[in-house]
């Protein structure tokens, strides 16, 4: 009898662990599955990451670029999300403007998931959501991953005590993965290296005029709700700023510090011809003083230790119960890109740069991120 009981313990033990390891094993595949991006009529050619970098080819890497292109001449912007995959408004506005935007004069290149890597993994001693989900124009969902800032450890590890990035600053070994710390990257380098080189040669070889990094930030950071700019596209940003304080629409203008290297405000401009900029939104769901860190949390922006952290002069936003929901956030990245398109035509060669179809902030809080997405293909 006694024998008998092993057994049947020790095959209920083993079914437990054979479902254990399928059920992580399938969430596991499923962190690696890219969440589908439906390009729109303004999308003229699609090229990867790997095009500027072979060996990124078969990797976490490389990353899809879409390039819309205009029917009259003029400048070229290239527009970088994801660079951070907690910070959801970035990686959104890219995935709207290429499942929506349509440009007249000149072009747009787009790289949604800068770090494709960061996307395959998530946060979980941070509590993080590995999804969000939006609800598309045609009333369909769309679900988009949560992911880390740092690039996966399966793809990069370990980490050094002291990290030296490409420019020779010295900074946390934990930054070894941070893609904002790694410009302009080297082509033999880290995983990181490797893909912050690819993006600073599709600056150089796609001749862009002026190139936008989306973040986002914790509302106690100090460098929120601002536009960082390289000296050279200052010009650029005072007159996006300007028009944009006529929209009621509050974004301050930072320079980028000359000797803090390895960002791509000044990587970019420092290493190419390019006028670099880099946007900055209210993230409640990635600060420290928030509480619990949901789905809610991601698309809501509220709340309530935030508020009480308002009431105490703690924060670099105002903030209130209605929060910094991610509708808000898309849409000042939005109307900031917007802006700076129409101020392109007054630097450099005076072309115009006309992107169409592009929403508004008052369109984008009034009817959500979601009703900009295309529905998401049926699967046969």
């Amino acid at each position: 009898m006694q024998c008998g009981r092993h057994i049947w313990s020790a095959l209920v033990l083993t079914v437990l662990a054979a479902a254990v390891v399928l059920t992580t094993g399938a969430q596991f595949r499923q962190m690696h599955r890219d969440e589908v991006i439906v390009p729109g009529p303004g999308v003229t050619q699609m090229r990867m990451l790997s095009d500027y970098l072979p060996a990124l080819a078969g990797t976490t890497g490389d990353t899809e670029v879409y390039i819309l292109e205009g029917e009259e001449p003029g400048p070229t912007a290239f527009i970088l999300g994801g660079t951070h995959p907690n910070e959801p408004a970035g990686f959104m506005t890219a995935v709207v403007l290429v499942e929506r935007a349509q440009v007249r004069a000149g072009r747009l290149v787009v790289v949604p998931r800068a770090n494709r890597s960061g996307f395959t993994h998530n946060d979980p001693q941070e509590g993080s959501p590995q999804r969000f989900t939006l609800t598309a124009s045609d009333g369909s969902a769309r679900t988009f991953r949560f992911g880390s800032r740092a690039t996966n450890p399966l793809d990069q590890w370990p980490d050094p005590d002291t990290y030296i990035n490409p420019s020779g600053q010295k900074l946390s070994g934990s930054e070894n993965r941070n893609l904002n710390r790694a410009y302009p990257g080297r082509p033999d380098g880290t995983h990181t290296e490797r893909v912050a080189y690819a993006i600073m040669e599709l600056i150089r070889k796609e001749n862009a005029d002026v190139s936008v990094d989306l973040h986002e930030a914790s509302p106690e950071y100090p460098v929120i709700h601002a536009m960082v700019a390289h000296e050279r596209a200052e010009d650029l940003a005072a007159m996006t700023v300007m028009d944009l304080d006529m929209e009621d629409i509050r974004m301050r203008l930072e320079k980028s510090p000359p000797t803090f290297y390895g960002l791509s405000h000044r990587e970019w401009g420092d290493n190419s011809d390019t006028m670099a900029v880099l946007m900055e939104t209210a993230n409640p769901s990635q600060g420290r003083l928030r509480g619990r860190t949901d789905e809610a949390l991601v698309l809501t922006g509220q709340d309530a230790l935030y508020v009480r952290a308002a009431e105490l002069g703690r924060l670099y936003v105002p903030y209130d119960e209605c929060g910094h929901p991610l509708r808000e956030r898309v849409g000042r990245h939005l109307s900031s890109l917007a802006a700076l398109f129409r101020a392109m035509e007054f630097v450099g060669d005076g072309e115009p740069l006309i992107v169409e179809e592009v929403p508004s902030f008052d369109e984008v809080m009034a009817n959500d991120v979601g009703y900009y997405l295309n529905p998401a293909p049926t699967r046969g």
